[in-house]
């Protein structure tokens, strides 16, 4: 796994670490900072000694302590830092009609002026680039710029300092491409697996990428400066069309960073879209269609449009329901950080940007390469909702996909398992519908199958929604709750709000150990869009594969891993101080068509070792007698 979201890098369990940073040996604190720190660059560690953000060399137990408000102050959910949002507020255009009581002149550039006069105006020509331009009396339209104070104020942001486009060749990248870039990188980096090698092993179309996010590139270097180029009075750019569509994380990872030819795609599903991603890449490994899949998403929606374009359907925290919440007159930096209030009194949910990637294998490639194994996904479940009133509001397709991972879980590990051993990864967006609707689907599922106190994680608590990565933040920290045997609480929760369906279900305020077989991660997206997967232990994962594959596979399996957690742990410690491996490969074995091999029974490509086998499975019969 590998990524980034407001609580930190994904790999090495660091954004998870942040999330229970208080429930951590205190060494183990000081080296979550260190790392946290480095990303931020406020520090950086070169061969073996500590350097602060000036240059200068320091104690690495002094960093820690120096930068420990900086890191808890600036990382997880907070203000948002963009100055816009702040005093210098959003700019904007407001339409106004000037009744002009007298004759109005005003020097222009040439460059500047309006293709398209309107017939009233005269011009004179002052010098080669400046005009006069003479408005007779009467009424004028036009646009007035101002300022206006930003309404929603509270965002989870990536860590301030980290700019993912600089570790790599970023030309006026949208920020969420730059973002699927370092993900997909830490993913591959963070495996301890050469990729060149993986790749060797197989046939090209047995890889596949299936990564998106849920509303495409909206910011200025996307769509969103496409969109308002005319009314912004810019010009639109030959990147900002091709670079805005959805699907182009995946598009990213094939071209620039992993070289594949094979499957590829995205599915998406507003907040579910990880899920939906997932899924396609599980289906595709169960039906042996392919043995190695990256999956993911990239969501950067901390834009101004945005942002007023959920404020607008009411789905948002706003700073004045915040108040009103709390019967505040004021709200500071502290009431920011407790924005999102999952399962409690709230008032609607903290957007947030992250970018998620996983790396899934099949079990047999995964043995024969010695690949550490941070947990399996047997199956993800999709539902509609069926007929609905709103199109964003909530139905009953959740109840199908929980029910079925539930009996999916019982029907592998058993009913003492699923009642004892598992824990749900609620979507937990922090609105009040969420609340009382998901945790409705919870209670009901846990009637049904016995379970008196199921544990409920939130993450959205640290990180906030990031739309169509919040399921990849969800199954990244339940991966991270394996490998510490900890559940992250839910630290806004003050109290579980009256009309939550909580009888069966356990919340907790701090981190918990639990020691976990299976984790549900649920998913409740705008229009219909309901997803649960299931993700299975590392201790179960190779239980199974003991019962699959015997005692001796996994024996030598476990002899390869050695050398795969030397090049992971390795990775690990370079990030940590504050060095990453940005895989980015433009215009690198750039191939057209004339350069191949082609035959009826495969396809030979130039720097790939294994050709394209052309048989394909036909259920349909043949005429051919």
């Amino acid at each position: 796994m590998g990524g980034v979201n407001a609580a930190g890098r994904t790999s090495g369990h660091q954004a998870f670490r942040r999330t229970v940073i208080d429930a951590l040996p205190e060494a183990e604190q000081q080296a979550l900072l260190l790392g946290l720190a480095a990303l931020m660059g406020l520090g950086s560690c070169r061969e073996g000694a500590w350097y602060d953000a000036a240059g200068d060399t320091i104690d690495a137990d002094r960093l820690a302590e120096n930068c420990r408000a900086q890191v808890l102050d600036h990382t997880l959910i907070r203000r948002i830092e963009d100055p816009r949002f702040n005093d210098d507020g959003l700019p904007a255009n407001r339409r106004a009609g000037l009744g002009l009581g007298a004759e109005l002149t005003f020097s222009i550039r040439r460059r500047q002026l309006p293709e398209r006069l309107p017939p009233t105006w005269q011009v004179r020509e002052l010098d080669r680039h400046t005009l006069e331009v003479t408005v007779p009396p009467g009424e004028l339209d036009v646009l007035l710029p101002e300022t206006r104070p930003a309404q929603v104020r509270a965002a989870g942001q990536l860590p301030s300092g980290f700019d993912p486009s600089r570790y790599y060749r970023s030309v006026h990248h949208p920020r969420g491409l730059s973002m699927s870039i370092f993900a997909a990188s830490d993913c591959l980096a963070s495996s301890g697996l050469d990729w060149e090698v993986l790749r060797d092993r197989l046939d090209p179309d047995e890889i596949a990428v299936y990564a998106g996010n849920s509303i495409g590139q909206l910011d200025d270097e996307g769509w969103g400066g496409l969109l308002k180029s005319f009314v912004s009075g810019n010009r639109a750019t030959s990147k900002q069309m091709p670079l805005g569509y959805g699907q182009m994380p995946a598009d990213f990872l094939n071209a620039y960073v992993l070289g594949s030819v094979g499957g590829t795609g995205a599915v998406l599903g507003a907040c579910a879209s990880f899920l939906y991603n997932l899924r396609l890449g599980v289906e595709d490994i169960r039906s042996g269609q392919r043995r190695a899949v990256m999956v993911g998403t990239s969501d950067a929606p901390v834009t101004p449009e945005i942002i007023e374009g959920f404020r607008a359907m009411g789905a948002l925290a706003d700073d004045e329901s915040l108040k009103a919440l709390d019967a505040l007159e004021l709200l500071t930096d502290a009431d920011y950080q407790r924005a999102c209030r999952p399962f409690a009194r709230n008032c609607g949910f903290t957007i947030a940007e992250a970018s998620q990637f996983v790396l899934l294998l099949d079990d047999a490639l995964a043995l024969e390469i010695g690949a550490e194994i941070l947990g399996s996904v047997p199956g993800v479940f999709v539902n509609a909702d069926g007929w609905k009133r709103s199109i964003s509001a909530p139905g009953i397709g959740n109840y199908i996909t929980l029910g079925k991972a539930a009996a999916l879980v019982r029907a592998m590990l058993g009913d003492e398992a699923l009642r004892e051993r598992t824990f749900v990864h609620a979507h937990g967006t922090s609105t009040p519908k969420n609340r009382v609707t998901e945790s409705h689907v919870f209670d009901l599922v846990a009637r049904a199958n016995g379970i008196d106190h199921w544990p409920v994680v939130a993450v959205k608590a640290f990180v906030g929604h990031s739309q169509g990565s919040a399921a990849g933040d969800q199954l990244t920290s339940a991966l991270g709750s394996f490998a510490h045997g900890l559940l992250p609480g839910i630290p806004t929760l003050d109290a579980v709000a009256d009309d939550v369906h909580a009888e069966r279900l356990r919340f907790s305020r701090e981190p918990v150990p639990f020691a976990a077989d299976a984790a549900f991660i649920n998913a409740k997206g705008f229009g219909g869009n309901n997803a649960t997967g299931v993700v299975l232990s590392p201790a179960v994962t190779e239980r199974l594969l003991l019962k699959r594959h015997g005692e001796a596979a996994v024996a030598a399996w476990r002899e390869r891993r050695d050398a795969t957690r030397q090049a992971s742990q390795a990775y690990l410690a370079q990030a940590d101080g504050g060095h990453y491996q940005a895989r980015y490969r433009f215009g690198e074995g750039v191939l057209e068509g004339p350069e191949l091999e082609v035959s009826a029974t495969d396809i030979t490509i130039p720097g790939y070792t294994r050709p394209v086998s052309l048989a394909v499975d036909n259920p349909f019969g043949t005429l051919d007698d």
